[in-house]
């Protein structure tokens, strides 16, 4: 049986940057483990799977597996498939169209509008941060980046639906000359809170943060952009007591080392001491559209 494929690489407004993204719009009578194979063929870093709504008041259900894993959230996953189930309508938009998503953790909100000719989509997430204390020391992340120990300035551990490692280094040459040390990562990492590490470098509010992601436990050597840990980083930085602004903000960008620049904008919204919303956001370009011929014994018997 054939079922129609769209691929959008999200937060880039140019084709062939940003980050892959494959999006079957009625992938109704796929089974889970056809589900799990269609995305290892595909192999980008999440594949996603658009089913019929159980909330009236939702615009779709939507699962989403990278290679290896289905996950229950992803940040580059909900804002392309909203982007590409609006593209899909041809009508230019006057106002932002705003869609709710259901997925495995809940309802997740994107806005998605027209903006500098293409499209453009705000995922937003309630306040809520996963902040546990147990983070592995500099040197423990120093050994898993091939760095020195100096060079690692923080490390702590934050999650807004995903789990990461967050280590800020001290320069962006630092962040480039990073290099996976895979018997660090097993000993220090792989059974952690969080196997996944996002590393940059400055984290001043309003800045430019340039960041990498490697989360080998999902079959992704290294993520080109990764919303979900965009939000968990200003949400984390925004709820810290000597923080008095009402807003964090950063604009990242990630994947440039590997040939796929993606520019993602975070922001943290607070109100007294209270993170109250975390909102990641970026561009998106539709890059191809076709059928993929799905066996038998990938469907729901």
């Amino acid at each position: 049986m054939k079922y129609a494929f769209q691929i959008i690489d999200v937060f880039s407004s140019t084709p062939f940057g940003g980050n892959q993204l494959a999006v079957l719009p009625e992938a109704a009578g796929i089974s889970t483990e056809g589900m799990r194979k269609i995305a290892r063929e595909f192999n980008f870093g999440e594949t996603t799977f658009i089913l019929p709504k159980n909330d009236p008041a939702n615009t779709c259900r939507v699962r989403i597996f990278t290679p290896r894993v289905e996950l229950d959230f992803a940040g580059h996953p909900s804002v392309g498939t909203a982007c590409a189930l609006v593209m899909k309508q041809h009508v230019r938009l006057s106002a932002p169209v705003r869609l709710i998503l259901e997925e495995n953790a809940g309802p997740v909100t994107v806005d998605v509008a027209h903006r500098n000719g293409g499209f453009h989509g705000t995922l937003t997430l309630s306040g809520k941060i996963e902040a546990p204390t147990g983070a592995p020391s500099p040197a423990e992340l120093a050994a898993v980046l091939s760095v020195e120990p100096a060079e690692v300035n923080q490390v702590f551990l934050a999650g807004a639906g995903v789990p990461f490692c967050f280590a800020q280094l001290t320069s962006n040459e630092v962040v480039d000359r990073a290099a996976m040390n895979r018997a660090a990562w097993a000993a220090t990492l792989s059974r952690a809170w969080s196997p996944h590490i996002f590393f940059a470098g400055d984290l001043r509010d309003g800045g430019k943060l340039y960041a990498r992601m490697w989360a080998p436990a999902l079959g992704i050597e290294e993520d080109p952009a990764t919303g979900a840990a965009c939000a968990a980083l200003v949400g984390v930085m925004a709820s810290k007591h000597d923080f008095g602004g009402t807003a964090y903000r950063l604009s990242i960008q990630q994947g440039v080392s590997m040939g796929r620049r993606s520019e993602i904008e975070a922001e943290a919204r607070k109100s007294g001491s209270v993170v109250t919303s975390v909102s990641v956001g970026g561009a998106a370009a539709n890059i191809a559209s076709g059928e993929i011929e799905v066996p038998p014994s990938a469907l729901v018997s």
